[in-house]
């Protein structure tokens, strides 16, 4: 198995205290492998992102709220999250890979439904060697609509309008992840922000904003990317969450902290009212807090 760097444990202090239940919108937990399954094939695998470790992180940070995002590690077994999310407590949900509509029982969805998961994620990166058919496409896309559930896509990294694309015609909650994989260098009106504007104004779709350091083409503190933030905050104020993205799996490199990542949402805002509206209402009204 590939070793990967590790996220820093020494959270930076933040230069702002988040408001009262703000929520980080997208993060991973892994769990003992000794007591869950995990996937043959696993290319990274962090048993130190538990979920003692994730609350310790948001205790740090000021967070109280949090969605967990379900990997592949597991398979379609969702024993880790639910057991996770009944460790962290009422003011967490998660979502969860979408191959568990193919091989889980209608049961075994409302079982995963009452502990919170209320999510199907699609992960469009080529690199991965992966992509659903269109059968399994469709069977998730009603599955989760019976079950009044948000579906949630990370785009491709070098063609993520053809990912969006998959999810342009649904009438339900669509998530997007990592700000669409837009990046600095194709100007405030280029074509994924375009289209991710567009998607944003039909009232459906969600934007996570997260992964700036991995967009920013200058490096730290990524004074690059904050016109893109301010480009959908502006446009969309309504429809935009934040994440961290811990524990930052994949990373040859070491991962920012994540306190400078809740310090850089600090500079892409412009005030109070639009960091409390960020952090607390609109993941309230997308995850039903």
């Amino acid at each position: 198995m590939p070793q990967f760097h590790s996220f820093d444990p020494v959270v930076a202090k933040p230069v702002f205290t988040p408001p009262p239940g703000s929520c980080d919108c997208h993060f991973h937990v892994y769990g003992d492998r000794d007591r869950y399954p995990v996937a043959p094939n696993v290319r990274s695998y962090m048993p130190e992102a538990s979920v003692e470790a994730m609350l310790k992180l948001h205790k740090a940070l000021g967070i109280e709220r949090g969605v967990i995002v379900g990997t592949t590690v597991n398979g379609t077994d969702a024993s880790m999250l639910i057991d996770a999310l009944k460790q962290a407590g009422p003011g967490y949900r998660a979502s969860c890979h979408h191959t568990v509509f193919e091989e889980r029982s209608d049961s075994y969805l409302q079982d995963m439904d009452r502990a919170g998961i209320r999510g199907v994620r699609f992960n469009f990166l080529k690199m991965l060697g992966y992509m659903p058919t269109q059968k399994q496409l469709d069977l998730s896309f009603a599955k989760a609509k019976e079950l009044g559930w948000y579906v949630k896509v990370q785009p491709d990294y070098h063609e993520p309008l053809e990912s969006l694309a998959i999810f342009e015609r649904l009438d339900i909650p669509v998530v997007v992840d990592h700000m669409g994989r837009a990046t600095p260098d194709e100007g405030p009106d280029g074509p994924i922000i375009s289209k991710m504007i567009e998607l944003l104004k039909r009232g459906n779709f969600w934007l996570i904003l997260s992964n700036a350091y991995k967009a920013s083409k200058a490096g730290p503190p990524w004074d690059d990317m904050l016109p893109v933030m301010r480009r959908f905050i502006e446009a969309a104020p309504d429809r935009v969450v934040w994440a961290t993205d811990w524990p930052h799996t994949f990373h040859e490199t070491p991962p920012p902290n994540d306190g400078e990542l809740l310090n850089f949402l600090y500079r892409a805002t412009a005030d109070d009212a639009e960091r409390h509206r960020i952090l607390v209402e609109n993941p309230a009204a997308l995850y039903g807090f």
